[in-house]
């Protein structure tokens, strides 16, 4: 059986304003870190949550951050950086926020999204999940952590789970677990923060 974990990295100050981020490097505000210290110390002294073999990472700087606290809470001694768990990229739109790219491109921006450079919901989903089919395909039966980003990942989810409709955009430091005997993939865990009500 093999076991993912899934992980958006701590909020970042863009979250905070609300501005597109894509493949921009931006790295942990001080809440973030915080965030993440708290979701490091949750998977750390819960026994159903705590163990787990390797860490993979999106190479950008907001998941890394995320990655390292986490893993020096559980002892992983080496983080995998993979290109592929990287944001959806947004383009042009990096950087802005609604209301600025509606001032540019209008109401309607986003119909526009091969002009501005916008990665498809497909293109990212193809990536994600090929990078998913290698790592499990490389570790066969380990339980494996991946810190990424919130779009990404919904696109992801919604390939590998029935697709919802009213499904909530993941939290920051949100925790998704997913296990796979044969077959599909099953959920144990969606978009879970509940290491943030202590703050």
């Amino acid at each position: 059986m093999n076991r993912l974990g899934l992980i958006r990295h701590g909020i970042t100050p863009w979250n905070q304003e609300g501005r597109f981020q894509g493949h921009t490097d931006i790295r942990l505000a001080p809440e973030g870190i915080q965030q993440a210290e708290l979701l490091a110390a949750r998977l750390r002294e819960d026994a159903g949550l705590k163990s787990w073999d390797l860490i993979y990472s999106s190479d950008l700087s907001r998941a890394a951050m995320t990655a390292q606290i986490v893993a020096d809470a559980l002892g992983l001694k080496e983080i995998h950086y993979d290109e592929r768990l990287r944001e959806v990229s947004g383009g042009l739109l990096d950087g802005t926020t609604e209301e600025e790219r509606v001032t540019k491109w209008g109401e309607n921006w986003y119909d526009d999204r091969e002009t501005l450079g916008l990665e498809t919901e497909e293109e990212s989903a193809r990536r994600g999940l090929q990078c998913i089919e290698a790592l499990v395909g490389e570790h066969p039966g380990k339980r494996i952590l991946l810190v990424s980003h919130g779009t990404f990942l919904s696109y992801v989810l919604n390939y590998l789970l029935p697709k919802e409709l009213n499904r909530p955009h993941l939290h920051n430091t949100s925790l998704t677990t997913l296990v796979r005997d044969t077959g599909d993939w099953a959920c144990e865990l969606y978009n879970c923060t509940k290491h943030l009500a202590k703050t």
